[in-house]
């Protein structure tokens, strides 16, 4: 069935433009849609186009914990400027004391393992609240971000959450996405011009230098592929793919 209707949507939508898609989807699943938002680049240029077209799609954030000053800064930037409710999602509050009273403030940098484990506590396991019920996941992924994202499509089941998604800026590049930031006036992270590309948990990343992939700074202290687990796929035992983490 999943299959069926992400089939049907790409054949839908073929030709539309990314708002006619975002209207079209809106209509066709009310209140079933929704958007996450880090205040990235891109999910700030998803956040314009829903609020500028005034489409009833819901949007909502992951508050881990651990963000930086600066996503909190832009976060307000965007409320005051748009004026759109943005949920906030918190990870449970029992299983972060456990964390740290059993492993401390930062055993994320101990292993690979630790660090999946805060990740699941502070994001996936929140995501997984904020979708539930839920029919479209719209996210801002774009193709060259990383390797592992490559192959993703414009319309996708999502097996691990159960639901569709949507990347609308899939084929955009860097420089399209500034651009549109620019133009439009949309608040930004400061941390991008100091070269933060991907900005998530303040102890988890860093700077980037002009040469380096775009996730090099992200979980800077690995050498894994990147991933927190929000968008790694299922194994075909079903669970979340440790190749791609």
């Amino acid at each position: 069935m999943s299959t069926a209707i992400v089939n049907t949507l790409i054949k839908k939508t073929k030709g539309f433009s990314i708002e006619e898609t975002l209207t079209f989807l809106a209509n066709e699943y009310k209140e079933k849609v929704v958007f996450s938002t880090s205040f990235g680049q891109e999910d700030q240029v998803i956040t314009a186009l829903i609020v500028t077209n005034d489409l009833p799609i819901s949007i909502f954030t992951l508050d881990t914990g651990r963000l930086f000053q600066e996503t909190y800064d832009v976060f307000h930037k965007t409320l005051k400027k748009y004026k759109k409710e943005i949920k906030v999602c918190f990870p449970e509050a029992s299983a972060i004391e456990k964390l740290l009273d059993e492993k401390g403030p930062n055993s994320f940098y101990d292993s690979v393992e630790n660090r999946k484990e805060c990740c699941f506590i502070r994001k996936v396991a929140p995501l997984a609240k904020a979708l539930k019920g839920n029919i479209i996941w719209i996210t801002g992924l774009r193709a060259d971000q990383s390797e592992n994202r490559n192959d993703l499509a414009f319309f996708e089941y999502d097996e691990k959450s159960e639901i569709i998604k949507f990347n609308p800026l899939l084929k955009w590049n860097l420089k399209e996405v500034s651009v549109y930031l620019e133009e439009n006036n949309v608040p930004q992270n400061v941390l991008h011009k100091q070269g933060f590309v991907s900005i998530g948990c303040a102890p988890c990343t860093r700077a980037i230098a002009p040469d380096e992939d775009i996730r090099a700074g992200r979980w800077w202290w690995e050498s894994s592929h990147k991933e927190c687990g929000l968008h790694s796929p299922l194994t075909p035992e079903g669970e979340i793919s440790k190749e791609k983490n």
